[in-house]
């Protein structure tokens, strides 16, 4: 979708029961522009996951277009026996174009447990560093897969590199967390795609 705009405000909200499957998408990347008004825009989505619930949360890229400026926000809440494969996607401009600023937090809680807690800043009057050697190293797509399966309560995953730019690393609980930055959003999603898969075998 073309948006959110400056000075917009949208909310995504999902709650699945116990022992519901839902999955989520989405039908076209998501393009953040500038607009009208000179306020920064704010995109947030809270989602809720029952006991013995199970969501996949597989929305399309986040571009954000030079000029505009976005605050994403990802709340997410599971059940101690709930079950998540979460993908984030972030690409920073359009093709030979500078960012606009993007900051997206993510969080996860667990029975009440907060598992993560985090923030990225990118972009024009972001923090500085964002795109040192330390943050995306001049890279222009940024995404992440959370998976949270009970059974990693008892077996966590296994720490490892998965390639240029991709990590995966347990998370306390019963969680799993896969971070990629890549040239672009193809590299990205091929990259994340692999990832899942490894999950599914």
């Amino acid at each position: 979708m073309s948006g959110p705009l400056g000075g917009d405000r949208f909310a995504v909200e999902a709650d699945v029961a116990d022992g519901a499957r839902l999955h989520i998408g989405s039908a076209a990347a998501t393009l953040a522009l500038p607009g009208q008004s000179k306020g920064a825009a704010h995109y947030d989505v809270r989602l809720t996951v029952a006991d013995g619930g199970e969501l996949h949360w597989l929305p399309e890229q986040l571009i954000s277009a030079a000029g505009s400026e976005l605050y994403v926000t990802t709340r997410v809440e599971l059940g101690a026996t709930a079950r998540l494969v979460l993908r984030e996607e972030q690409v920073l401009g359009r093709a030979a174009e500078e960012p606009g600023r993007l900051t997206s937090r993510l969080t996860l809680r667990i029975a009440d447990r907060t598992v993560l807690d985090q923030e990225l800043a990118c972009g024009l009057g972001a923090p500085g560093g964002w795109d040192g050697p330390a943050g995306l190293a001049g890279h222009r797509a940024v995404g992440q897969l959370l998976i949270v399966r009970p059974e990693f309560g008892t077996s966590p995953v296994t720490p490892q590199v998965l390639g240029e730019g991709a990590a995966l690393m347990p998370l306390p609980g019963p969680a799993a967390l896969v971070t990629v930055v890549a040239a672009d959003a193809r590299v990205l999603r091929r990259v994340l795609d692999r990832a899942l898969e490894s999950f599914s075998g």
